[in-house]
């Protein structure tokens, strides 16, 4: 199976993820989607992230009715931070009979070169790329390993969100509703 994966530190995970996501599984020839929870991204501020399992549930949840998506924990047992090199190649262990390619913005395309052996990565995977606003790709726009898709763009964001219910605002629209009750409940990123 080629497995599209979705990195992220999902904090939370939003109506943007999952309409990439469904994009990325409905609209290429990537046959499933798996959101790759990350523990800690080595480009962001751990400070701000609500704990690992917390960020896994709200993923479940979120992803729960759609059998195109599943969530993966596999970065949880591994040195921090995360490098998607080394979950690579634990994905590869763990799942021989799967073909991996990652999903990611246009945004994370541009520091691509910062990651721990891009090159590597770029001759062994295949990249699926959103839009996003006010983005160049620059030298990877003809590189034969990169995929530019027409998903819709998506100007929504996590942050946004931790901003929005912090200072009181209603974002139940811009979350699944599972995952919007739950993080009402549990008053996440109200402080």
């Amino acid at each position: 199976m080629h497995i599209g994966l979705f990195f992220g530190s999902f904090n939370p995970i939003h109506v943007g993820h999952t309409v990439l996501a469904n994009y990325m599984a409905s609209f290429t020839n990537l046959e499933q989607v798996w959101f790759v929870v990350s523990p800690h991204n080595p480009l962001k501020d751990k400070a701000s992230l609500l704990d690992q399992n917390q960020r896994l549930h709200m993923v479940n949840l979120a992803i729960e009715d759609n059998p195109l998506f599943k969530s993966s924990n596999i970065e949880f047992g591994l040195p921090q931070p995360s490098f998607t090199v080394n979950t690579l190649a634990h994905l590869y262990e763990k799942y021989p009979q799967h073909k991996f390619s990652l999903i990611m913005g246009e945004d994370n395309l541009q520091s691509f070169k910062k990651w721990k052996n891009y090159e590597e990565i770029l001759k062994n995977h295949f990249i699926y790329v959103y839009p996003r606003p006010d983005c160049d790709s620059g030298e990877f726009k003809s590189h034969p390993h990169v995929v530019f898709t027409d998903a819709p763009l998506m100007e929504i964001s996590s942050s946004f969100i931790r901003k929005a219910i912090k200072d009181k605002k209603n974002v139940s629209c811009f979350m699944p509703q599972k995952v919007w009750e739950y993080c009402d409940e549990m008053s996440f990123y109200k402080k």
